[in-house]
């Protein structure tokens, strides 16, 4: 079985487990990703719905303040792992299209993505996805959709 890390941290939380289980038998690994470089933590994990936390602290940009691009790091990785779980387990799910609008910025402290589906359907899935700082107000709203297709086989690639 290959292994799942989809967090930086010793301390896995149930959630992670649970996305480490449902995705384990398709070789699918975290490991050295962009979710592991980014500090990101899943809290909750199903195909309806996803929360993760992101530290502020690392993902800015020269001024101090949270990148954008870090907000859309954390709505695309939660949109991806929403449809990674609705997909069937011989198929994967990979993002097309993110939107993104900035609300407000953030220099301090987490944030955190709340993910909920929008479409869970058989060849894509999209979802909503707020971040919000660690007092509850949007900092960024994201529409993320993933194409769920068999994975290439490597004769093709």
């Amino acid at each position: 079985m290959t292994e799942i890390r989809v967090a930086g941290s010793a301390q896995e939380t149930d959630a992670e487990r649970h996305l480490r289980a449902e995705l384990s038998g398709s070789g699918r690994n975290a490991t050295g990703t962009l979710i592991e470089r980014m500090g990101i933590r899943f809290l909750a994990a199903s195909a309806d719905e996803l929360v993760a936390t992101m530290p502020v602290a690392g993902n800015t940009q020269p001024y101090g303040l949270l990148h954008g691009g870090a907000s859309v790091v954390l709505a695309e990785s939660l949109g991806s792992a929403g449809a990674a779980l609705h997909a069937a387990p011989d198929r994967i799910a990979v993002g097309i299209e993110v939107n993104a609008t900035h609300h407000r910025s953030v220099s301090s402290g987490y944030v955190t993505g709340t993910a909920t589906a929008v479409h869970l359907g058989r060849s894509t899935a999209s979802y909503l996805v707020v971040v919000t700082g660690e007092d509850d107000r949007p900092v960024c709203t994201c529409r993320v959709t993933c194409l769920i297709k068999r994975p290439a086989t490597q004769a093709c690639r």
